[in-house]
Order: C-alpha cells, then sequence, then structure tokens
C-alpha cells in the first residue's frame, strides 16, 4: 500500500516537463503595454522565471535580475535572445552544488573564473582580515577586502548572492590559494523615485493593485478584491519599518515565497534555527544579527517551533514594541520588520470552539503581551492552495527594481492621510492605533505610494487595517482574562458623524463561536471569574436534505414505502436499476454518516476526473451536514490508473481534493493499494455499506441542470447498496433521516 505524497514522488519528471518555453501572442493586454511603455526596462514578463531557472536553486529575484538585463522589453525576439543569454549565463557560470569539484578545476586550470553563487563573510580575529565562504562551490577561507564589506554588510550575516570572479594562484604555503578578484551583489544600483511616482498617477488604482499582483508573480484574474490585498500585505513590512505581521493558515497558500523569493533585502529563516544571536547580538564577539542588517526578517514554520528560549522571548517583545535591544549595557536600535508565518492544522471554528486563532504558536509566543505587539493578522485560511494557473504571464517590476522602491520609501508616514474624513473611536488603545496606523500606512505607500487617494479608496484600506488588529485583539482577550475589563469598540466615524462597526469575517460567519461576553450583552461566551471563557454548547443541528427521499421495502414486507422523518435508519438491501433517476449521495449515503467522525471509503475506481469529482462531492456533503467546529477524518483506499498518460493526472486531483477537504474541516488521507476488489464505506458509528458498483452511479450528465444536482442524473447499470450497522458496545442514539 503506497501513500499519496509517495505516489506523486515516484512519478519523478520528465526532461520535457523542466523546461518551460513562453508563449506570444500578437496583442499584449492592455495593461501590459501600459506597463512597457511607462515602466521600459524595469518590467519583466513573470513566467519567464520558469523558462531559464533549470536546475538552478537560486531564489526568483536573482534569476529577475539577470531577465532585468537582458529580457526586459515586449518584443518577442528580444525576449527569446534574452532567454538564451540568461540560460548560458547560468549553464556557464552558476555554481551547482553537484558540479563544485568540475568548478574548482575549471578555475584551476583557467586561472581565472566568473561564478554566481551565495556568499558569506566571517571576520577572522587571529589574522585581523574577513574572510568569504562561496556556498555552492564549497570553499572558505577566501581573504575579502575590508571596504567590499563595508559597502556589503549583509555578506557579514545570511548572506548575499553575488556575480564573483575567482582565481586560482598557486603556492607552496599552506594558505588557500583561492583568490577573490571580485565581487558585485546581485541588486540593482539605484532607482528613481519621482519617475515612480510620476508613472503611477497614469495609472487606475485597479489598474496599479494588478500591476503589483504581476509583480509577485500572481495573475490578478484568480484574485478578488480582498484575495488581493490579503496578498499584497505581505510586503507591507519591506514598505514599512519596524512591522509585526503574523500569518497562519493551510499549507500550499504562498506564505513564504513572498520573502524567500521576491525580495534581495529579506532573510527568511526556520523558525526553530532563532536564538539571541542570530537574530539581534552575540553579546561574546559584540556582532549583530540579522535585524542590523535587513529591512524584513521572516519566521518560517514558526507555529512547528515548540522550543523556545524565554530570554528571546523577552528580548524579541521588547525590540517589537520599542524597536531597541541591548548589546551589553548598550542600547541599540533598528528597524527590521517581523513576519511570523506557521500552518493550521485545525480549521477556524475549530478554533475558535476550543482555543483562540493563535492557537498553533509555540506556548511561549502565546503570551497577551507578546501578541499585543502584533501590528496585523493575516487570515491565511481565505487564501487558496496557489495552483499552476494563479501564476502570472503578464509583465510586472523586475523584483529588484521593487525591492528598492519598497526600501526607498520605509523612511515616509502615511498613517495620518485618512484623519481629514475619518477617525477611530477614543477607546482604542495606543497599541492598537498603532498597529491599524502601520497597516494603513505601509497598505497607502504600495497602492497610493504618491500619499493621494480618494475618502472611498481610504476608508477601503483603513476598514481592512481595523480588522487586522481587531483579529488580534480579539484573541488576546481571549487568551487573557485581565484584558477584559475595557474592551475596545473596533471601528471609525466619518466626516458627517456616522459611527461604522468593524467586525472580522469569521466573526460575520460564526457568531456563535466567535462572540464574547465580557460584561457585554452580545456573545454566547460566558466569563466564569479570572479564568478563560467558557462557550455556550450551540442547538443541535436540524439537517435538512432536499434530495427526495427514495422508497424502502421493510423487514417482513415485500411492499416499498417511503421513510419520513421518524422511520429508523433502513438495514438491508437497496437496489437501483439502470436509469433510474432520482437518487443522490445526499439521500442514499448521507444520512448514514451523520455523526460520525472517523470514514473509510474504499473503491478502487477513483482514476478519472469525473470519480474524483464525485468523491468531493460527498465529502462536500459530510463537510455541509457536520458542525462547523467538528471535524472528520476520511480515509480514501483507491488504486492507481494503469495507464501511464493518466497517472500524474489522478494524482494531482487527489491531492488538490486533499488540500481542499483540509480548509472545511475534512481531514482526507488517500492511500494506493492495488489488492483490493470490494467498494465500501465504513463508519466509527457502526454503518457499513457494501457499495456494488461503487461510488460511479451514474451516466455523464447530459444538460446543466444535471451536472449540478446527482438527482436529475440516470444510473449507468444495475447495482446494489446492502446497509448494515455492527454493535459498538453501547447505544448510540440514530441520526434522523435525511
Amino acid at each position: 500500500m503506497t501513500n499519496l505524497d509517495d505516489a506523486i514522488t515516484g512519478l519523478g519528471s520528465s526532461e520535457a516537463e523542466e523546461i518551460y518555453e513562453p508563449t506570444f501572442t500578437e496583442d499584449g493586454s492592455e495593461l501590459d503595454l501600459k506597463i512597457n511603455e511607462l515602466f521600459a526596462g524595469s518590467v519583466v514578463r513573470k513566467d519567464l522565471v520558469k523558462a531559464v531557472r533549470g536546475n538552478a536553486v537560486v531564489p526568483g529575484y536573482v534569476l529577475e535580475y539577470l531577465l532585468g538585463q537582458y529580457a526586459a522589453s515586449d518584443d518577442e525576439d528580444t525576449i527569446q535572445d534574452g532567454i538564451d543569454m540568461v540560460r548560458k549565463i547560468l549553464a556557464e557560470h552558476y555554481v551547482n552544488r553537484n558540479e563544485k569539484t568540475l568548478v574548482q578545476s575549471n578555475i584551476r586550470e583557467k586561472g581565472k573564473h566568473r561564478i554566481i553563487d551565495r556568499v558569506t563573510v566571517d571576520l577572522n580575529t587571529k589574522l585581523d582580515l574577513y574572510e568569504a565562504s562561496f556556498e555552492n562551490l564549497d570553499i572558505k577561507g577566501v581573504p575579502i577586502h575590508a571596504d567590499t564589506v563595508t559597502r556589503n554588510q549583509k555578506l557579514l550575516v545570511g548572506g548575499v548572492w553575488c556575480i564573483c570572479d575567482i582565481e586560482y594562484q598557486a603556492n607552496d604555503e599552506t594558505t588557500e590559494p583561492w583568490v577573490l578578484g571580485s565581487l558585485k551583489p546581485i541588486q540593482i544600483a539605484g532607482v528613481d523615485i519621482d519617475a515612480f511616482h510620476a508613472a503611477r498617477e497614469t495609472f487606475t488604482t485597479d489598474e496599479w493593485i494588478d500591476l503589483l499582483m504581476q509583480s509577485i508573480g500572481l495573475d490578478p484574474e484568480h484574485f478578488s478584491r480582498r484575495g488581493k490585498l490579503i496578498a499584497l500585505t505581505r510586503l507591507i513590512p519591506f514598505v514599512e519599518r519596524n512591522y509585526n505581521l503574523v500569518e497562519l493558515g493551510p499549507k500550499g497558500t504562498g506564505k513564504s515565497h513572498t520573502f524567500s523569493e521576491l525580495s534581495p533585502n529579506g532573510a527568511l529563516i526556520s523558525g526553530g534555527e532563532v536564538t539571541v544571536a542570530k537574530l539581534f547580538v552575540n553579546n561574546a564577539n559584540g556582532k549583530l544579527g540579522l535585524v542590523g542588517y535587513w529591512d524584513v526578517v521572516a519566521f518560517d514554520e514558526f507555529a512547528a517551533n515548540r522550543r523556545t528560549d524565554q530570554n528571546l522571548v523577552n528580548i524579541m517583545k521588547n525590540y517589537m514594541a520599542n524597536k531597541q535591544f541591548n548589546r551589553g549595557n548598550q542600547p541599540l536600535g533598528a528597524e527590521a520588520s517581523m513576519v511570523f508565518i506557521g500552518n493550521t492544522s485545525h480549521t477556524v471554528p475549530y478554533m475558535l470552539q476550543h482555543t483562540d486563532l493563535f492557537d498553533e504558536l509555540p506556548d511561549s509566543y502565546r503570551d497577551a503581551a507578546w501578541l499585543d505587539r502584533i501590528h496585523h493578522y493575516i487570515p491565511g485560511w481565505e487564501v487558496s492552495p496557489i495552483r499552476s494557473e494563479m501564476f502570472s504571464d503578464g509583465y510586472g517590476f523586475v523584483v529588484d527594481y521593487l525591492a528598492e522602491i519598497l526600501h526607498a520609501k520605509r523612511s515616509e508616514d502615511f498613517s495620518d492621510k485618512y484623519q481629514s474624513h475619518f477617525s477611530l473611536g477614543s477607546d482604542i488603545s495606543t497599541r492598537d492605533r498603532d498597529g491599524i496606523h502601520k497597516t494603513f500606512s505601509g497598505l497607502m505607500k504600495l497602492i497610493h505610494p504618491t500619499g493621494t487617494a480618494t475618502p472611498v479608496e481610504l476608508e477601503d484600506l483603513l476598514v481592512y487595517s481595523i480588522e487586522g488588529r481587531k483579529r488580534v485583539k480579539d484573541q488576546i482577550l481571549r487568551i487573557d482574562a485581565t484584558m477584559r475589563d475595557n474592551p475596545a469598540r473596533f471601528g471609525y466615524q466619518d466626516s458627517v458623524g456616522t459611527w461604522h462597526d468593524v467586525v472580522t469575517v469569521e466573526e460575520n460567519q460564526y457568531p456563535q463561536l466567535y462572540r464574547r461576553n465580557w460584561g457585554v450583552e452580545r456573545g454566547t461566551h460566558e466569563q466564569v471569574g479570572d479564568g478563560p471563557a467558557t462557550k455556550v454548547q450551540p442547538e443541535p443541528r436540524n439537517v435538512i436534505s432536499i434530495a427526495p427521499r427514495l422508497p424502502i421495502v421493510p423487514e417482513g414486507s415485500d411492499q416499498p414505502v417511503l421513510p419520513d422523518q421518524t422511520t429508523t435508519l433502513f438495514e438491508g438491501i437497496r437496489d437501483f436499476k439502470a436509469g433510474q433517476t432520482g437518487v443522490s449521495y445526499e439521500n442514499v449515503l448521507l444520512p448514514y454518516l451523520l455523526c460520525a467522525t472517523e470514514i473509510t471509503i474504499i473503491d478502487p475506481y477513483i482514476r478519472m476526473p469525473h470519480q474524483v469529482r464525485n468523491v468531493g462531492d460527498l465529502i462536500g456533503l459530510i463537510a455541509l451536514a457536520k458542525e462547523p467546529a467538528d471535524e472528520v477524518a476520511i480515509e480514501l483506499i483507491t488504486t492507481q490508473t494503469d495507464k501511464e498518460q493518466f497517472k500524474k493526472d489522478q494524482l494531482e486531483r487527489l491531492v488538490a481534493l486533499r488540500e481542499a477537504s483540509q480548509s472545511f474541516g475534512v481531514t482526507l488521507n488517500v492511500r494506493l493499494d492495488d489488492t483490493i476488489h470490494d467498494r465500501s464505506i465504513s463508519t466509527n458509528e457502526g454503518w457499513r455499506i457494501l457499495l456494488g458498483k461503487g461510488l460511479d452511479l451514474w451516466e455523464p450528465p447530459s444538460n446543466a441542470i444535471a451536472e449540478a444536482r446527482q438527482e436529475f442524473r440516470r444510473i449507468k447499470s444495475d447495482t446494489t447498496f446492502t446497509y448494515a450497522r455492527e454493535s459498538l458496545g453501547s447505544s448510540n442514539p440514530e441520526p434522523p433521516v435525511g
């Protein structure tokens, strides 16, 4: 038996799949034409990175830097020549780790060779000189001039991708033969911010947002207005000093992509690698850490880091509030923003019912004082898993050009731009106000970089900024009872004096789970003493089906009857005839699956697209019928198609179904077992259903109505379902029929 991930890995990839060739059309979109006209030389087609990456394990901004040198055009011939040139440069100069010995040999034989590699520098205190290390070339101890280090201090922390000339000078001494001839960091020299502002004025707001989306590699056509704002919020740490951001959500939504691929000014580190010395200062030698050199420090898989240093938490808490840390007795300031990224393992309603939306964070960081330093919480559960069609093939800013623009605007403050039209409530605390202001200022600098916007546009960004801070504060009140005395009213007042409350999406969607009763009338949570809030249990859900009831033949009778709401669930054999309509999972399976938290589906024929879709339909019914905060585990056991051309498609569809299910409180585990033949469904409530010929019951839908509802499809061949209930050793209430 094989699990789904192993099967995907086993497929590998063909040589043809690894080489992406861009396609060209005679007429580009109006937006792309406008982008090329106004930002000629500073934009590039975003799908070209795929065309040149090959086996080069380098960040996207390195490849875009090269593409910006040779393919920053909308002319097909120029682009193709640029692609060929970049491929040639990578083939000749990028150091692949597996070929490091060959490259070292080439340097020795030629005496000098240009390479593209990640370079880090350390100070050798014994020799009183700086020494460079080359990550892929795997050589260390190469002397580098102090002036070069002074001009590029990021070499000292984290390393920088560079184009370097390495020389080989053999000697009889014990010193290394490697000599650094030249070093050029992969980044542009500078930008014309005035020209950038002037060009922005010729775009509408919607056009500009779409340009920014394409610049980060995403196709704006696949995102709503809110989805675009969420994606652009990930850029705020690059444009706003000392901005503290959290994003928790399901896997595969591109949380870390922005911080690993889209800027040379950010450092992405694993949450488990965080230390005081690495982040702030090494008190043993006085060496500054990451916050002293980078615009953004992002912590990947932060939620998975369960081992924490309380001293680090305290230093981080002080830095996030005061922008300072100590080197010995000397206070030092820094401007690095901090981003905390993590995966969630539960749905939003589950977290709201059982804990809070910071549930996945390590315990040391679920401290109210630490959380109160967070300016904005991105609701990662609203972000769809990234699919191939969501990537853009349109034009966007060359990444390092955009990075320099954002860096240049960090010194500006747009936090007051809304105040001539709107005002926040007087009871909003200073920390809440700071969080709202910094998010608003960052979005303004991204979307309205000249600082000019209409009242409607200002209101849109203000509401979003308030919501993100409110999400933080509402969770703090769940965690710490001492902060509930005077909960602030999050909202704003317009210029005519009308007050507007702001609520989060999840607060609006799950009011019975979200509302708090800290002495306020609204809500379904009651405070007990000084402890956490306890949830008032909701009334049981009354699941109502619109699917038609199907006749059954009661035991001891030969006459079919229609069951009603009082009829006990049928046990026995139910026949379905070819050509019959009115049959759906909703009326023949769902009643038997209600209340179950563990379900096993065995069907060897979940192979074709419509068969995977059928399982998706069933999972959708289960997700809809359960309580929002409940979670259901489903194990699907099927077989892999024997047709080579369809294997990849089958596995990718099953992976997509698994990822989609997670968002709705259903954990889908898929296993492949070529030995199975029978079809069945069993539950931990004792029901076992033999599925005859399986879940693939119907003829292909003949019209749009049959496509939408299973009841209008015809059964394709005679089949039988057998229903039986096993004893669980205790009495279990029967779930309602239909």
